[in-house]
């Protein structure tokens, strides 16, 4: 069974957002500040968010193997209607969203939930059990694929060749990446060729079905699933084990994190090394583009997550993190060590998970975070694909679903955003515009 815990432990934002509007247009006198149903308006007392929910195995913990019970993965599928869960034991949970009817929408209400599909209206999704065999590291769910995809689908499925499929990659302990079929939970494809874990994956947002995933035997691989899970290229440079992966939205880049003070950015186009990202002064453990491409995050061991422009190297901002509890010792690096990284969807925020026992929430043009969470063995986090969640993962096989800020972003950025979506930052610096709107194109006015 699976076990939907109602938690009243509250976090404070002490900050509110920076990127508001002073002028929304359409709102006769409105500061900018009305936001989506939910969400905060100028002069009301800021909510405390909560910690909607937190789901845990149903089987007790097993110590027969080491790493047995971590949720090293979590994600949403694209379109926010699929949650996969590493709930440790080899096991991928795949849970229908939103958890109940209204369980996230109005009051962000938790309630108690089991493992056993609930009564629901006709073609209903149901939740759905992967037994991977081995241990899962890495998720990753396809974008809905466009209609070349759809021959993965006739190839498994002949008597519905018209029907396009969801896919879920599972990165195993064996080296091995299972494909299966969210819909049905049945296992499409096992693609073999890495000799270590794999420890990330990463599908190209356009649709295209090509995987990419990083594993501990320090490469890169890349596969085309409309190929019969073809393996394409293989990304060798690494010295280390390569923790993460990320492509970047307009599936230009790829970067790739491994055990070294370093990350490396590849051509997507031609799979060739970009440039090498230096700065970091530990391990370089999590990475994240944002929503329009034009900015890079990087996590570390350090204790810093480093904010790059990926076209032109420029180290941007740094974020450092320091105890929020004065009794302990700062200088211990280890307790403040990064896990992970994300952007939000809309690309105002950052969330970072680390060692302090911490989920913390940072606006994108300030350098201290705007609200903290207590959390314990934190290990990964993800943004709900459409904003107000974040769901994190922990080394006890939980996963945990916290409240996120639900905010309207204000015109300069939803055109920054639409501009650096298919504008690189050289070709920004070449337009014919003042130097002050070039700065805020190219995030240059932290």
């Amino acid at each position: 069974k699976i076990g939907c815990v109602r938690n009243q432990r509250r976090l404070k934002w002490n900050h509110c957002d920076p990127e508001l509007c002073d002028q929304w247009p359409g709102n006769g006198e409105g500061t900018g500040r009305d936001v989506e149903k939910g969400g905060r308006k100028e002069g009301e007392a800021e909510e405390e968010p909560l910690l909607l929910a937190e789901l845990k195995p149903g089987r007790p913990h097993q110590f027969d193997w080491k790493s047995s019970c971590e949720t090293w993965s979590v994600a949403f599928s694209p379109d926010g209607s699929w949650f996969a869960w590493s709930q440790g034991h080899c096991i991928v949970k795949l849970i229908p969203w939103p958890l109940e009817e209204q369980f996230i929408p109005k009051g962000f209400e938790a309630k108690s939930r089991s493992s056993k599909n609930e009564t629901k209206g006709r073609g209903s999704p149901k939740e759905k059990t992967l037994d991977c065999g081995q241990i899962v590291w890495g998720l990753a769910f396809s974008p809905w694929p466009s209609p070349p995809s759809r021959k993965l689908w006739a190839r498994h499925h002949p008597q519905v060749p018209d029907v396009s499929c969801l896919v879920l990659a599972t990165g195993l302990n064996d080296g091995q990446i299972k494909i299966w079929e969210v819909q049905t939970g049945l296992l499409l494809l096992n693609l073999s060729g890495h000799q270590d874990v794999v420890r990330d994956l990463s599908f190209t947002p356009s649709g295209s079905l090509i995987l990419v995933s990083a594993s501990r035997d320090k490469t890169l691989r890349i596969w085309d699933l409309n190929k019969h899970g073809k393996q394409i290229q293989v990304l060798s440079g690494h010295l280390q084990w390569v923790y993460c992966c990320s492509i970047s939205p307009d599936c230009s880049m790829l970067c790739s994190a491994a055990g070294e003070k370093s990350v490396f950015l590849w051509s997507m186009r031609s799979y060739t090394l970009i440039r090498k990202l230096e700065g970091h002064q530990s391990s370089v453990v999590s990475c994240d583009f944002s929503p329009d491409s034009a900015l890079l995050v990087t996590a570390s061991y350090d204790t810093n997550v480093i904010m790059w422009d990926p076209y032109t190297g420029e180290r941007l901002r740094s974020l450092r993190h320091t105890q929020v509890d004065p009794a302990m010792d700062d200088s211990d690096v280890h307790i403040s060590s990064l896990r992970s990284v994300c952007f939000s969807p809309e690309g105002l925020y950052l969330a970072t998970v680390a060692d302090d026992r911490l989920l913390r929430i940072w606006a994108l043009e300030l350098k201290t975070p705007i609200a903290f969470a207590p959390m314990t063995n934190g290990l990964c986090c993800t943004f709900f694909p459409h904003g107000g969640v974040i769901a994190t993962g922990t080394r006890d096989g939980h996963v945990q679903f916290w409240t996120a800020p639900r905010v309207l972003s204000s015109l300069k950025h939803l055109c920054r955003k639409a501009l650096r979506s298919f504008l690189t930052t050289y070709q920004v610096l070449a337009l014919p515009i003042p130097k002050k709107m070039k700065e805020f194109l190219t995030y240059r006015t932290f």
